[in-house]
Order: structure tokens, then C-alpha cells, then sequence
């Protein structure tokens, strides 16, 4: 059997989702390579930006470069022709832009619905019309996709359920495979693991000692114009105190830093200003400031799974977070929670976690035992079982 995995979005340049990809990817590959499934063969398709990052050299898989950009008309036109040059007996999508005109049996990932939740303007840096028809091109596609998968791959039960209810599909055809919580820094070793080294990688950024985080990007759902509110009013009783943002330079946190400099807590290069932007962290140094946090904030209205705040847990950082959708069922008792619509709750549970240090011990022992939970290698193999009941 051959099966073709959609791996534009490997590695870094697909953020959340390519972590996602390159982690099914690649343990995919090892687990067929090491448990005596050799009937099945690998293609794997990778844009020219990621090509070279996927190693296949390996019996049994082959790459394939295809340049035909996300939600693009080349996806929809041209990519069916090249899938049904492959000969494929089934093609995995680890999202929901799947081509209306593909000629294989596919799988399909769907990791949250926010584009449903979420329909505004505000949400996108197109014009009024365009985006609209936008909206209306992603609402068809996803339809087509769940209408025509021979399974559905959803990241949490939230998310199942949210499918279910929003497109009337048979609960029957869709799995949940939770996500993994993979060793951020893989090559970590080659550093000097020491308070020095780690106040040496903070200074790099301009961050003291004192100071929260949030990881991840700045698109209106996640709701950081409400958390700067949140710290402007932390920070009036811990001038001390700092919130680093740490994510890829876009429109969206454009937004966020001219909402930040219009309530002082912003000046460019970071230095002496109470709200840090770092852009993007390399994974290694990104365990540091995990480590070194005082907490991790996650005040988003929606997630499907909501990774970041697992990886921080892993690290030591106690979480606090959103009660919303699927956040509760994925960090259980681990994490403090708020409503992120009510920013004096905000502002109580974050300081709870700042000033209580029995609290703040509990939720990092809780947090180390709940990231566990969350294995790379079991998702991929729960994955390769969808692949098999897709195959009959």
C-alpha cells in the first residue's frame, strides 16, 4: 500500500501545525521502519521551503516537491494532478485545505473550527470582499472534506464534538489522537545547562528575572489585547515584572505591539519596556524561558488542543490559562483557570500563581505529570491505525 502524507506545512514555517506534521511524519516513518509494516510505502510532500529539512533516505519513503502554496488556487487546480501521478492509495491531510478535485481516498486532520467561531473582518488583513469570498471558499472546502474523508482526525474531544454538531457528521468516522509534547531542545546537550547560561540567553532578549510568558501567534482569538489590559493593572502593583510575548513578526502582532505602545507598556528594542517582543525562539532557547518564567498565560477564546501550555508544564512553568473549549479537557487539574472575557478574574488568578508559592510548586508538579500524558509516538500510532481502517 502506498499512502501520501500533505507535509507542506513541515517544520517550522507551519508553526503549531508543522510541529504537528513533521512530528506524524516522522515517527511514522520509525514506527514502520522498526515494527515489520514494510507493506507500506511512504510519499511525502513537501513545499521548496521545507524540501530540504525531511530526510528520506529510507527504504520505502520518497519526497516529492510540490509548488503549490497553502489555500492557493494551485492547491486546488494543479495538486490533485500530481497526487494522481503518485498512484496513491490513500493521502493523509494533517489540515482542512484538502483540494476539492482529489482523485484519492484521503484522511483528513481537523484540528479546531476557529474560522467557523471566528468569521470576522477583523480576523484578516483583506479587504471586506475578498474576505468574505475567502470565508466562503474555506466553509466549501472544509464541507467537501469532511463530507468525503474516509476517516476524520480530530486533536481532542472538544473538537470532535464541535464537528459533529456544526456539520452533522457521524461520530463513528472520527478518531481522536491527541497531540504529543515533543523535547523542545533536541540538541540542548551541546549547551552549558547553568543559571549563567540561562540569564546569558534572557539578557540576549532583554528579559530580567521577574516576568510571564505567552508563546504562540497573535490572531484575534487568542486574545492578547485583553491580557496587555490584564498586565497593565499587574504591573501598576509589580512594576518589576515583565510579559514576554514570544512569536514570528506578522500584522497580527503589529497589532498587539501598537496596543501596547498606546498603554505605555511598549518602546521599541525591548529595552526597559515592560511588554518584551522577541519574535521568533529557536526550540533550545525557547526551554529556557520556559524554565525561567514566572507562569505561562494562555488567555485564548478558542483552541483545539492548545499546545504551548503543555510544552511550558513540561518545563516546569505553571500554567495559567483560559477555561474555554478544549483547554480544560487537555490540561485537567494542572493548570489555574480564568474566564478570559473577565479581566479582574484574570488579573486574580495570575496573581494567585505569582504570589502563592505553595500554589505555584503544585501546579509544577501537576504539570510535569500531565504533559506525560502526551506522547509523539502514541499519536503516531493511533494515526497508522486510522491509516489501516481507511485502507479496507
Amino acid at each position: 500500500m502506498k499512502i501520501g502524507i500533505d507535509a507542506r506545512f513541515y517544520g517550522p514555517i507551519g508553526k503549531g501545525l508543522g510541529r504537528y506534521t513533521q512530528e506524524v511524519v516522522d515517527n511514522i516513518i520509525n514506527i514502520s521502519a522498526g515494527d515489520d509494516v514494510n507493506s507500506l510505502e511512504y510519499v511525502i510532500f513537501l513545499s521548496p521551503a521545507n524540501f530540504d529539512e525531511f530526510d528520506a533516505n529510507r527504504s520505502g519513503v520518497k519526497k516529492v516537491k510540490l509548488a503549490c502554496p497553502w489555500y492557493g488556487w494551485q492547491e486546488q487546480v494543479l495538486m490533485p494532478y500530481y497526487l494522481w501521478r503518485e498512484k496513491l492509495d490513500l493521502i493523509h491531510f494533517p489540515h482542512f485545505n484538502v483540494p476539492i478535485l482529489t482523485p484519492d481516498r484521503f484522511v483528513v486532520t481537523i484540528h479546531d473550527l476557529i474560522l467557523t467561531h471566528f468569521p470576522t473582518v477583523r480576523a484578516t488583513t483583506r479587504q471586506h470582499a475578498l474576505y468574505h469570498f475567502k470565508n466562503l471558499a474555506y466553509r466549501l472546502v472544509i464541507f467537501m472534506a469532511l463530507k468525503r474523508a474516509r476517516r476524520i482526525i480530530t486533536v481532542s474531544e472538544f473538537t470532535k464534538k464541535d464537528i459533529v454538531d456544526r456539520f452533522s457528521v457521524n461520530p463513528q468516522k472520527i478518531a481522536v489522537t491527541y497531540e504529543g509534547v515533543a523535547n523542545l531542545a533536541k540538541g540542548r546537550d551541546s549547551l552549558f545547562v547553568s543559571k549563567l547560561n540561562n540569564r546569558e540567553i534572557l539578557a540576549q532578549y532583554h528579559i530580567p528575572h521577574n516576568f510571564i510568558l505567552y508563546v504562540g501567534n497573535a490572531y484575534p482569538h487568542k486574545n492578547l489585547e485583553r491580557l496587555l489590559q490584564v498586565f497593565s493593572r499587574l504591573h501598576s502593583e509589580y512594576p518589576e515584572l515583565r510579559l514576554v510575548l514570544v512569536g514570528k513578526p506578522d500584522y497580527f502582532y503589529e497589532r498587539v505591539k501598537e496596543a501596547a505602545r498606546a498603554l505605555n507598556l511598549w518602546q521599541k528594542e525591548n529595552i526597559n519596556s515592560p511588554v518584551i517582543f522577541t519574535g521568533y525562539v529557536p526550540d533550545a532557547q525557547l526551554e529556557i524561558m520556559y524554565s525561567e518564567a514566572r507562569a505561562y498565560i494562555f488567555p485564548s477564546l478558542y483552541e483545539g488542543f492548545g499546545l504551548p501550555p503543555l510544552e511550558a508544564m513540561a518545563n516546569g512553568c505553571p500554567v495559567v490559562s483560559s477555561d474555554r473549549a478544549s483547554l480544560p479537557e487537555v490540561m485537567g487539574a494542572a493548570a489555574r483557570y480564568f474566564n478570559p472575557e473577565d479581566e479582574a478574574d484574570m488579573v486574580d488568578k495570575i496573581r494567585e500563581v505569582l504570589v502563592d508559592e505553595s500554589l505555584r510548586s503544585s501546579l509544577i508538579e501537576m504539570g510535569r505529570a500531565q504533559a506525560k500524558k502526551y506522547d509523539w509516538q502514541a499519536c503516531a500510532r493511533e494515526t497508522l491505525d486510522v491509516y489501516r481502517e481507511a485502507l479496507k
